[in-house]
């Protein structure tokens, strides 16, 4: 007895023919009208010209041997910091009997690091008088912690291996565990000791197009007793650490003694450069010129159509439009991630040379915050060639379809800047223009959104759109 032949059912593989002859179709349609290719030409050309012009506009900020790397450009790690070497594991101890000067955010505390150089990997618990004790590590914020309890307060860290964790107690004896972070990079030897650091005044002023940043240093004062570091080498003197500039040099000025009892005085903070300038997204400035050609791309791409009249030929050989519009949008946002693509990865590299010859360190391309947003641009180009492609089927004129897109995507960047910072936020997070946040590689204080949520915004927006476009193609006559 033979078994029965397998059936294959050939209206889905002629649905998925039909779609396939659609895409093709529709890609045979750009690719042919000359105006067209070189208006996606042109999208890739303005993106590298504008960047190429920023980039050779660009000067060093140093002293003649070039900005600090990107990575030491967005931190800050200043304050005063007085310490002994910590051979392997160990402990320090000390007592923060009182602070002066800083404001709620005036941090005093402990801190073990991976050596007194600046950016070394550290941890640090402190008091701060409006915040409680916090455990702060990597640069990254202000840290974990909370409580309402500032000085008098002891404090203890304790070191195995790569974690850290620290501890408080109101009389040195009843200890609670702050909490632990992982200290990698950081061989045998370390450092440890107390330290002082304080935010600046910042006053922001923010006009059309630019804003203007000015920080007005404070100073912060904090008394130490019953310190102590263990194990530590034989007859090791206390070193100092102090802001570029500032009070604390190895001499240590900017620390006093009076037997068991330590006074440091400080300015400047440690934790991320809320202000620091993100090169990566200046370098992606063309975008924002280069994406007027996608619109207009995108637009064309389907008005040209109903100028024409040809669209009632294309929907009489596939009657389902939805169909249509789903192979239009493929097609559009296909092409213009290719050229954001070629975009985004030429202006990183072309730009490289330029900035490096006026003495400024480009943004590495192999980090991987700088390929996200490098990858994110081109897709970003993509999602907004089909959000364009879909106004243009609601409005079905090029020339206002090109107007509302560009709107939405231009003005609230640039009335944002000259918005008071709580509106600002709240109009970049609501509108198309949260896609641009993708390009960002630095948290700084305007930030409205994080990158992939705001790109998740263009994307919702997209959606909305194409839903709309399809409701309206189905019920109108073409």
């Amino acid at each position: 007895m033979t078994a029965p032949a397998s059936y294959r059912s050939t209206v889905q593989a002629k649905a998925r023919d039909g779609f396939g002859r659609l895409l093709l179709a529709e890609w045979t349609k750009l690719r042919t009208v000359p105006r067209w290719v070189l208006t996606l030409v042109a999208a890739v050309a303005l993106t590298l010209l504008v960047a190429l012009l920023t980039a050779a506009g660009s000067v060093s900020s140093g002293t003649g041997e070039g900005t600090a790397p990107p990575a030491q450009e967005e931190i800050f790690d200043m304050g005063h910091f007085t310490y002994r070497p910590l051979d392997g594991d160990g402990t320090v101890v000390a007592r923060v009997t009182s602070q002066q000067g800083g404001g709620a955010w005036a941090k005093a505390g402990l801190m073990i690091r991976g050596g007194a150089e600046r950016g070394s990997p550290y941890a640090a618990l402190m008091v701060t008088p409006g915040h409680g004790v916090r455990l702060q590590t990597g640069y990254r914020g202000d840290g974990d912690g909370g409580g309402t309890g500032g000085a008098p307060r002891w404090l203890r860290l304790t070191r195995s291996g790569t974690t850290v964790t620290g501890y408080e107690s109101p009389d040195g004896r009843a200890w609670r565990r702050v909490g632990s972070v992982r200290l990698e990079g950081t061989g045998r030897s370390a450092v440890a000791g107390m330290f002082v650091a304080v935010r600046d005044e910042i006053q922001v002023e923010r006009r059309f197009g630019s804003e203007s940043v000015s920080a007005e240093p404070v100073g912060t004062t904090a008394t130490f007793d019953n310190v102590s570091v263990s194990p530590t080498r034989q007859g090791a003197a206390w070193r100092d650490r102090g802001a570029p500039g500032g009070p604390a040099d190895p001499g240590g000025h900017g620390r006093t003694r009076s037997g068991g009892t330590f006074t440091l005085s400080g300015f400047g903070d440690i934790g991320p450069n809320e202000f620091a300038h993100d090169a990566t997204k200046t370098t992606f400035t063309g975008v924002l010129v280069g994406q007027t050609a996608i619109v207009a791309l995108a637009v064309l791409f389907v008005t040209a159509e109903y100028r024409r009249g040809t669209l009632r030929t294309t929907f009489a050989s596939a009657p389902r439009r939805g169909r249509v519009l789903a192979a239009k949008g493929i097609v559009i946002g296909a092409v213009s991630l290719a050229a954001g693509l070629a975009a985004a990865f030429g202006a990183m590299l072309l730009s490289g040379p330029l900035l490096r010859s006026n003495g400024v360190a480009p943004p590495p391309l192999w980090d991987a915050t700088v390929l996200r947003a490098v990858l994110g641009t081109g897709a970003l180009l993509g999602v907004i060639a089909v959000f364009a492609l879909a106004v243009a089927v609601i409005v079905r004129r090029s020339a206002p379809a090109i107007t509302v897109v560009l709107l939405l995507l231009l003005v609230p960047q640039i009335a944002a800047t000259a918005l008071p910072l709580s509106a600002a936020r709240w109009l970049e997070r609501l509108t198309p223009a949260a896609g641009f946040a993708v390009q960002q590689t630095v948290t700084r204080y305007d930030q409205a959104i994080g990158p992939w949520a705001g790109f998740g915004v263009l994307c919702a927006y997209t959606a909305a759109a194409l839903a709309a476009a399809v409701y309206l193609v189905r019920r109108r006559d073409s």
